[in-house]
């Protein structure tokens, strides 16, 4: 594809985010709370291509590695490799260890060691598409609906990011939805929409009525950003400042361009309030990779809440390169790397901005891998460990249940080890709504359609801290 023909595309993509921008450019509805200041920000860590979870999160304890050891054979970490986890009080009481990779992990997990110390983060063991409840009877005699097209890539990021494992027609992701909800019709102030892209367009935030405002690491993407008077991007954002700036006789000629001037004005304020932040504003050194520049402009993103008159924001960062079919152990070693400091970097930089309490970070990925080693790798699975991080967070715990990693165990449904989830995506994101503020069983209904199968929402205006859907978060954070 030639450069000219990319400029179009690029052009057409921004004009998509402009009319999407006007759409989700509304105020938060009433039903939240009166609090103008009242602000709070989900951030969904998109992990492409179906993380190895399991050698993320390992059994430490004699028994349990010495059946991960068997299960994974040359895929096995060694056990004094294992960085140990201690966990809280009101963990499941199990031993484990994360990968080596994932120091700035460990501490978030562990705390500082002493009782005061801050746990920030936690991990949700086994957790899976579902549209139900589903034991090993029910997956073997398909006495239960199966969620569509189980391991496969695409099939399963959309489902983990609408939570529909059965499909819809209309296709929208569940934060996207959640947008639908959240917003009346009225500016109320707000300069850009509640769901904020770093990763380019995804389905997770695309609703009925809104769409996701897409930035770079660098900020809005806007018009004025050219390279050179003769370059085809300047070339094409004179020709679209022209064209806004002329005079229309047709309504809906002068409706679009009129629209599109807001847009732009909009994109053009976001820069500049971007722009005007340090670098290490926070006080914080982000590690310069490509995860580590995304969560720098997540942080500078939700520092700039009140500017842009939002209350509440969904910020989607991704990082591919998960597919580890024919080689695990140094690629997963290389990628873990890279994200962890990044992770350990953006929770600090919260903690010093007094954001920390405001924030959850969620990671997410297609599905587990194979326990069993295909020889160098592993492959598609099913159930796998994922993190929730931050200020709200009841630190220290590994939640949900953590699965037997012998082959052949109740927990694997066949193939090279791949483990049924006990865990639904839908009880992760109600209780990551319940913090955010939805209320009102018809909203909860809309958002997950499959939650009262997993957890009673007829009492969702008044969450009870000690029935969450997982118990991931805080009592008092509510």
């Amino acid at each position: 594809m030639g450069e000219s023909a990319c400029a179009a595309l690029g052009s057409a993509s921004i004009m998509s985010t402009l009319l999407n921008l006007k759409m989700a450019n509304n105020a938060v509805a009433a039903d939240l709370p009166a609090d103008p200041e009242d602000r709070k920000t989900l951030v969904c860590l998109y992990l492409h291509g179906g993380i190895d979870s399991y050698n993320v999160l390992v059994p430490n304890d004699a028994d349990r590695y010495s059946d991960y050891a068997a299960t994974r054979t040359n895929l096995a970490l060694p056990q004094q490799s294992l960085l140990p986890l201690t966990q809280a009080a009101n963990g499941d009481g199990q031993q484990y260890g994360i990968h080596p990779a994932m120091g700035g992990l460990q501490s978030l997990f562990n705390g500082d060691g002493t009782p005061q110390g801050p746990r920030r983060l936690s991990f949700i063991s086994n957790i899976g598409t579902l549209m139900e409840p589903m034991t090993m009877t029910d997956y073997k005699d398909r006495l239960k609906p199966r969620p569509r097209g189980l391991f496969s890539h695409s099939d399963q990021t959309e489902q983990w990011q609408t939570s529909l494992p059965q499909g819809d027609v209309k296709l929208t992701g569940w934060a996207g939805r959640v947008a639908d909800v959240l917003h009346d019709q009225s500016n109320g102030g707000s300069k850009t929409s509640m769901s904020i892209s770093l990763a380019g367009n995804n389905i997770f935030q695309v609703g009925r009525n809104t769409q996701q405002f897409v930035m770079t690491s660098r900020g809005a993407l806007t018009f004025s950003q050219e390279t050179g008077a003769n370059h085809p991007s300047a070339l094409k954002n004179l020709a679209l400042r022209s064209m806004m700036e002329q005079k229309y006789a047709n309504m809906m000629e002068k409706a679009f361009a009129e629209l599109t001037q807001q847009s732009l004005e909009q994109q053009e304020f976001i820069q500049t309030e971007f722009d005007a932040l340090e670098e290490n504003f926070s006080g914080v050194t982000f590690p310069d990779s490509r995860i580590g520049r995304s969560l720098l402009a997540t942080l500078k993103t939700i520092a700039l809440r009140g500017k842009l008159g939002l209350r509440r924001q969904t910020i989607f960062v991704s990082r591919g390169g998960w597919d580890h079919h024919s080689a695990l152990i140094q690629p997963q070693q290389n990628l873990l790397a890279e994200l962890t400091p990044a992770l350990a970097a953006f929770q600090k930089g919260l903690e010093n901005c007094g954001l920390a309490d405001s924030v959850i970070t969620f990671s997410a990925s297609d599905f587990a891998r194979t326990l069993r080693s295909n020889g160098s790798g592993s492959d598609h699975a099913w159930g796998g460990n994922q993190f929730v991080m931050g200020g709200p967070v009841a630190g220290g715990q590994v939640l949900g249940q953590y699965p037997s990693l012998a082959l052949d165990s109740p927990d694997d449904v066949g193939r090279g080890g791949r483990i049924l989830p006990t865990t639904s995506v839908d009880a992760l994101v109600a209780e990551l709504l319940l913090w955010f503020g939805l209320a009102g069983q018809a909203n909860f209904e809309m958002v997950l359609p499959n939650l009262r199968n997993f957890y009673d929402i007829g009492d969702a205006d008044a969450a009870d801290p000690t029935t969450l859907p997982i118990g991931f978060l805080k009592p008092e954070a509510f």
